[in-house]
């Protein structure tokens, strides 16, 4: 089901004449000096859209830098003055909003920290009320495409109808390359849900370290997003929050004029003809893949039965670590990546494994009911 959402075109709310839209500033406003200084260098590249700036800075612990605090208000502003880039602040709460549109602020985001309550966002949705601001909604932290989605509805509620999300990956207890896992199948949910919504990446909090931003950025606009959010600073290695992950103006725009933009269509009606018959071939060879799942789970539900009626658990391991070596040797023989085919398994593993639970069960519910209706009829 598609969103219901009123959202306005990113073209008619933000000049998008740059290809690709980067935003970009410090993680956070630090000194009048290094905000003035980065926001010039940057603006001396040609390849920056908005200059962005944290001014207020939520903090896993108490103790740590939290910001500057409404004064870099001002240094934006003068930044913006002297740049002519349009600026963008995170709020977290009707304070925050409230000080930032008295300061002239042009682009508001709520990050994920803030995202992942409702009750905050919602603070921040009646203190958007009435005004006309465009506003960025990152996902939560945690990966729940609903919690993400729900915070879109109640920006938009407000009445706000410049609106788009950004993309900076989600926590995992899953040790990885990544600070946060791209987890890029949620984001492909919400477009889909939403194809009017513009989605930015945010490569800089995905990655962490400055070395994976090229490739994050240059597979999210592979996958149509229509710009990318990376913090730069004049100098990273004495950054005050997240030093690693930031870049200074030049090598952005070294990053940035590297990155080639596709178009999501081609005018040539040669390719979409190839592009269709290709198409027309993955469609065919996907119903064949359904139909052979289909007979999978009849099959399953056989031995569920056959486990039940013989008193056999529903989980072996070591058919399991088989099914696992057999997959890996059979994915490096058709050059299938080892990572997709393992979880291909899992999800139809676990499918088995729910299938066979409800068998399982099936017989002790109606064993239960017969019992119940026994003893009613003996009272």
């Amino acid at each position: 089901m598609k969103l219901n959402l009123n959202i306005q075109p990113l073209n008619t709310w933000l000049n998008v004449n740059n290809e690709p839209l980067i935003i970009s500033g410090p993680c956070s406003a630090e000194t009048e000096e290094q905000l003035l200084t980065t926001a010039h260098l940057l603006a001396a590249t040609g390849k920056v859209s908005v200059l962005r700036a944290g001014i207020w800075k939520p903090r896993t612990r108490p103790g740590e830098f939290e910001g500057i605090g409404s004064i870099g208000l001002e240094w934006l502003k003068r930044a913006k003055a002297e740049t002519g880039l349009p600026t963008a602040v995170e709020v977290a709460n009707a304070k925050h909003v409230e000080e930032a549109l008295a300061a002239g602020v042009d682009i508001l985001w709520i990050g994920a920290r803030s995202t992942v309550n409702p009750f905050t966002v919602q603070e921040i949705a009646d203190a958007l009320k009435g005004h006309d601001v465009p506003v960025l909604i990152k996902n939560p932290v945690n990966p729940d495409l609903q919690l993400w989605i729900g915070a879109i509805e109640r920006i938009n509620g407000a009445g706000i109808t410049k609106i788009g999300a950004i993309h900076r990956g989600f926590s995992s207890f899953e040790k990885s390359s990544f600070r946060n896992e791209p987890m890029w199948e949620l984001a492909i949910q919400l477009k889909t849900l939403c194809p009017e919504l513009p989605i930015i990446n945010d490569p800089s909090h995905i990655c962490g370290n400055r070395e994976l931003i090229p490739y994050i950025s240059q597979k999210a606009l592979d996958l149509d997003m229509q710009g990318l959010m990376i913090e730069s600073h004049v100098d990273p290695s004495v950054a005050w929050t997240d030093a690693k992950q930031q870049v200074t103006p030049a090598a952005l725009a070294e990053l940035v004029d590297r990155l080639t933009v596709r178009e999501p269509e081609a005018p040539n009606e040669a390719f979409a003809d190839k592009l269709a018959d290709l198409r027309k071939s993955i469609d065919k060879i996907d119903d064949i893949l359904l139909q052979k799942l289909g007979e999978r789970m009849a099959i399953v539900e056989k031995i569920g039965e056959f486990k039940r009626d013989n008193q056999v658990t529903i989980l072996q391991v070591n058919r399991w670590d088989a099914i696992i070596q057999k997959g890996h040797a059979f994915a490096k023989a058709l050059k299938l990546d080892l990572n997709f085919t393992e979880k291909f398994l899992e999800l139809m593993h676990g499918e088995s494994i729910r299938k066979q639970t409800e068998i399982m069960n099936a017989g002790k519910a109606e064993k239960g009911i017969a019992a119940e209706q026994h003893n009613e009829v003996k009272a």
